[in-house]
């Protein structure tokens, strides 16, 4: 069967999934927001229920965020979460968490040593090489420049 050029980009347009950034975009705004602002939810938790000064309230608010990452991804909810949300899931703080916690699951039948510890920083590590590597150049920059 033969195809002329227009009958051929019906059929490939017909075929090419429809560009869906828009609505990943706006799903992400409002997942990454959600988890931001149950962080500050915690925060004034800290701050009003708990007596925590203020400059506490935030670490304590971080650590709760990712103890609740954990617990989520432990659950298998996480990634029902990321599904919709997206980048919203995955660039704040829990999605740090969730990086960490999803090997150590996945690799726990093979043993605390040889499957969780050897592996749980497998997804999080490059982040975790990089990171320092970036604050390393931007410490010697700051030390040469003054």
């Amino acid at each position: 069967m033969k195809y002329d050029k227009d009958s051929y980009k019906q059929v490939v347009d017909e075929f090419t999934p429809k560009n869906k950034m828009l609505k990943n975009c706006f799903y992400a705004f409002i997942f990454g927001g959600a988890i931001c602002l149950l962080g500050e939810v915690f925060k004034n938790i800290f701050i009003s229920g708990l007596g925590a000064a203020e400059e506490d309230a935030g670490p304590m608010a971080s650590v709760a965020l990712v103890g609740l990452s954990a617990l989520l991804t432990g659950l298998g909810w996480y990634d029902k979460l990321g599904k919709y949300g997206g980048a919203g899931t995955v660039v704040p703080i829990t999605g740090f968490a969730n990086s960490v916690v999803s090997p150590a699951l996945e690799f726990k039948r093979e043993g605390y040593i040889l499957g969780t510890a050897a592996n749980i920083f497998k997804l999080a590590g490059p982040v975790l090489v990089f990171g320092y590597l970036a604050s390393f150049i931007a410490g010697l920059l700051k030390l040469i420049t003054g």
